[in-house]
């Protein structure tokens, strides 16, 4: 980002060093496996470090990326380390669940070793994504003397209300999706040159101690103490080190940037971009930007002390999008800013709920300081309300965003605002306000938020999902009174975008949003009065600064790790709906390139399949399914897993069913399945 007396990194590059693995002892006896590029003369000068500490396999899966991130870190002044969590790729021991104690704790002996190494001058930072952005914050809050500062990049700071798990109190299928991922990690067996013959005792330990994650993470239906361990929400104050937080405007994980710009009190930085879930340099819709330079200005700054004038930056650079297609390749728009969170420029509009549309009083659809007869329409959604909603966790790849919002309106409730008369920018969190009764004790509500176009194409700006028993507390959810009129309110996501005159806003509420989210136990009938339902607009006022907005540099990254393409990847999204069976389906191929890595010899293949279904739109026929196939092969070695996960639920439960199958060559070595009944706890 250009202007605003900022200093930029040296261009000169330090030749490179990789210590392609290194055992970090612990002091119970287990080793986990690093990989560290450094300075060639980091021995002689010592450097200060950076930490990315992630489950997700150093020396194949993530290799390439790897190389491209750290070395430019190395070449740049600074040891990359990346290390396997405890249980996964070539470390030791067996990885049980996400961001447990001994994960962290972990974590705090890898600083301390890192710290004290003859190649660090002591200081370290931590950055990652996703899950190396969750544990950044969680050590972060155990304020290790040797952690100076932190990336944090698509994280979340609350891990009930803003993960990939639940959202509003409703359970995300993505919450599947993603304990399938790890069960598939967890299955994949180290690599016989790091840890020599006992690779397959290692293996089997690790297919017989992972376990089942989904059943546990469905166990904890509410938010208890599970969720608030590593929720650095619960005590901000305890991060006491330089934050810069980071996410994209297609992801799931952006409400987690504003949330710690607000409440930390630390030199921090918030940068929300045109992204899915992935490093700016990397990620679409685009435009991508030069992140890795954005992060040696960090580094910099608080690991080696060269001001970069970053303390005198904004605290919130946001890419506010303009008008665009649903499913367009880059989000058109620019870069705004905002000196602190909230913004003082940034006013709450309140758009009221009408027989007539959406009024805020001055479009023509009626005086907000009237008091209008009370009207009520009711809603019982279709569960094909949702197969075109996109995933929660969007890599951004074209079969994984919402598209026409059309295909969603027919089963909702719309409300329009008038053509608007000038653009309207918006940069927060909209807020809803439903006043609404069930005909069912257990019952949802979604709310979408669109821009719709003068050819009437409907655009998700954002959106937020509601469990009405949650009205008070997701602690402590209650039963629905059939029939009783509540008043909820709920945000939905943080969002900046520009809606330009002609436009239209359009509310869209529907009892359901399937297959992003789990409908309630029987298909309820919601009744929507008008009369205290609203949606609180953040309009965020043009000023001066706008007309020099901030620039980034073309996106930099050291050169990979040599690899052949073997099979180019493969990825899917389709709607089926069987007219005979009356069965509606959204199957979904996410297969990664097959490729060989050719400093090692190794080919790595990686496929997943997922399928979300229903019958007749009757909801005990919901049934999700995703199978996952990971291999390694090296010469005459080859090793395979297959795993298999089925979620389905009646009115009282959820049903588990799982397997596990691993292969050395053609040879099964293992076999589990698992047949797993959860109850169901107000959702």
């Amino acid at each position: 980002m250009k202007g605003r007396e900022r200093r930029e990194p040296e261009k000169v590059l330090r030749p490179v060093r990789v210590l392609d693995n290194v055992w970090i002892p612990l002091s119970d006896g287990c080793r986990l496996a690093a990989k560290i590029w450094m300075p060639e003369d980091a021995g002689e000068n010592p450097v200060p470090a950076v930490l990315e500490y992630i489950p997700y396999r150093k020396r194949d899966l993530k290799a390439i990326r790897d190389s491209e991130i750290h070395g430019y870190f190395a070449a740049h002044g600074y040891a990359g380390v990346r290390v396997d969590l405890r249980g996964s790729g070539d470390s030791e021991g067996i990885l049980r669940d996400e961001y447990l104690q001994q994960e962290l704790d972990d974590g705090l002996e890898v600083l301390r070793w890192i710290a004290a190494q003859p190649w660090c001058d002591g200081g370290v930072g931590m950055f990652g994504l996703s899950w190396g952005g969750f544990n950044g914050l969680q050590i972060a809050a155990l304020q290790p003397p040797e952690l100076k500062a932190i990336i944090t990049v698509c994280s979340s700071d609350d891990r009930y209300a803003d993960d990939i798990h639940y959202m509003g109190g409703c359970l995300l299928t993505d919450n599947l999706s993603w304990a399938s991922t790890m069960f598939a990690f967890n299955s994949c067996p180290p690599d016989p040159e790091v840890v020599g013959e006992r690779w397959r005792d290692m293996w089997l330990e690790r297919l017989q101690g992972s376990g089942l994650w989904l059943r546990t993470w469905l166990e904890h239906q509410r938010r208890d103490d599970y969720w608030r361990h590593g929720s650095v929400c619960e005590d901000y104050g305890r991060i006491r080190c330089p934050v810069f937080a980071v996410s994209g405007w297609a992801d799931g994980y952006t409400n987690t940037v504003f949330h710690l710009m607000e409440h930390l009190r630390v030199p921090r930085r918030g940068l929300v971009g045109p992204w899915g879930h992935k490093y700016p340099h990397m990620g679409g819709p685009g435009p991508t930007i030069g992140f890795l330079q954005e992060s040696l200005r960090w580094w910099d700054q608080w690991l080696k002390g060269i001001d970069r004038g970053l303390e005198k930056e904004p605290v919130i650079c946001a890419w506010m999008q303009d008008a665009y297609e649903p499913t367009a390749p880059a989000r058109p728009g620019r870069w705004v800013v905002e000196e602190r969170w909230p913004g003082e420029g940034v006013l709450r509009e309140r758009y009221r709920l009408t027989p007539s549309g959406l009024s805020n009083g001055d479009n023509g659809r009626g005086d907000r300081n009237a008091d209008p007869e009370e009207s009520f329409f009711e809603v019982q959604s279709p569960l094909s309300v949702g197969l075109f909603a996109g995933k929660w966790c969007s890599y951004a790849e074209a079969t994984d965003l919402p598209s026409d919002q059309r295909d969603e309106d027919g089963g909702a409730l719309v409300f329009d605002s008038a053509p608007l008369a000038e653009p309207l920018e918006i940069l927060g969190a909209p807020e809803v306000t439903l006043s609404v009764a069930s005909d069912k004790p257990v019952a949802q509500v979604a709310v979408r938020l669109s821009d719709v176009a003068p050819d009437n194409t409907v655009t998700r700006v954002t959106y937020g999902l509601f469990n009405l028993t949650h009205r008070d507390s997701h602690a402590q959810p209650r039963d629905l009174e059939p029939g009783k009129q509540y008043t909820v309110t709920f945000p939905l996501n943080y969002i900046a975008q520009r809606f330009p005159a002609g436009h239209r806003l359009r509310v869209a509420i529907s009892s359901s949003y399937w297959p992003l989210a789990w409908p309630a136990p029987e298909a309820p009938r919601l009744t929507i009065y008008t009369a205290g339902s609203e949606i609180i607009i953040p309009r965020r006022l043009v000023r001066r600064d706008d007309a020099a907005p901030p620039r980034f540099a073309q996106p930099e990254s050291a050169q990979s790790i040599p690899f052949t393409l073997l099979a180019p990847a493969h990825r899917e999204w389709t709607v089926v709906h069987n007219l005979r069976s009356n069965e509606v389906a959204l199957d979904v191929v996410n297969n990664d390139a097959v490729i060989r890595l050719e400093d090692i010899n190794l080919t790595v293949r990686k496929d997943v399949e997922e399928r979300f279904s229903y019958r007749n739109n009757r909801y005990d026929t919901l049934r999700a399914e995703v199978t996952g196939t990971r291999a390694f092969q090296r010469g005459a070695w080859e090793a395979r897993t297959i795993t298999r996960t089925v979620l389905t639920s009646t009115r009282t439960h959820f049903r588990i069913r799982a397997t596990l199958d691993a292969y050395e060559g053609d040879a099964r070595i293992f076999a589990r399945s698992w047949d797993e009944i959860v109850p169901r706890d107000g959702l």
